[in-house]
């Protein structure tokens, strides 16, 4: 919910530490393979909470490399075919600011639909500077796949995945995070997309599908 801290229950009191990542590894090695023989790792909750960075973390100690984040992807340097494990942004998958309510026409219809049918998928990176679509980002059937952002966790992604997490803060220090990162000029953008984020989020009872909820203001243990 925004706005509420993953920290705390519902009366306000301080819940379990965060889990670790080699936790989080251990579980998702532990999982059934719901996508082929892919294990589906899915990390979402609001804009700013942390998601990007625990992704990075959780596809390394499953093998796999770190990413220089969103929109950084290099089609000479593709992930190295022999790799366990691939992470995935859902920033390189919407159209812009207004992509997230057709997110599953790329995650699902393009990724998680063709590996389910043992085959390798791809999908055309966004380029936020240009607002087109680029470079081909190839997904090859793996042991993990690791996908973060904000609507990963939608019902009809879900359903193939092995581990789905939510990471959650405060809406304020989500809000701060962004505009830090993006610029004050795209203050606006964020304050239009989190009543959208939240809207999408209530429909899809993703926070109430999760494995595991991460509080992403706080440490999380290797």
């Amino acid at each position: 919910m925004p706005g509420v801290p993953a920290s705390r229950d519902p009366a306000g009191a301080p819940a379990a530490p965060n889990a670790t990542v080699t936790d989080i590894a251990n579980r998702a090695r532990a999982s059934a393979p719901r996508l082929g023989d892919t294990r589906l790792i899915l990390i979402d909750g609001p804009a700013g909470a942390g998601k990007t960075t625990l992704a990075q973390r959780v596809v390394a100690a499953l093998g796999g490399e770190p990413t220089g984040g969103a929109g950084a992807f290099d089609p000479y340097r593709p992930p190295a075919p022999g790799a366990p494990a691939q992470l995935l942004h859902a920033d390189d998958m919407y159209e812009g600011w207004d992509g997230l309510e057709t997110l599953d026409a790329v995650l699902v219809d393009q990724v998680i639909e063709p590996l389910a049918a043992g085959r390798g998928a791809d999908f055309r990176m966004w380029d936020w500077h240009q607002s087109r679509r680029t470079h081909r980002i190839p997904v090859d059937p793996r042991a993990f796949l690791v996908v973060e952002g904000v609507g990963v966790g939608q019902r009809s992604a879900r359903r193939c995945a092995a581990l789905l997490l939510w990471v959650d803060a405060p809406e304020a220090e989500r809000l701060a995070r962004g505009v830090a990162r993006d610029g004050e000029g795209m203050r606006a953008e964020w304050l239009r997309w989190q009543p959208r984020e939240a809207a999408h989020f209530a429909r899809e009872g993703t926070r109430a599908a999760a494995d595991l909820v991460i509080d992403g203001t706080s440490p999380i243990p290797d």
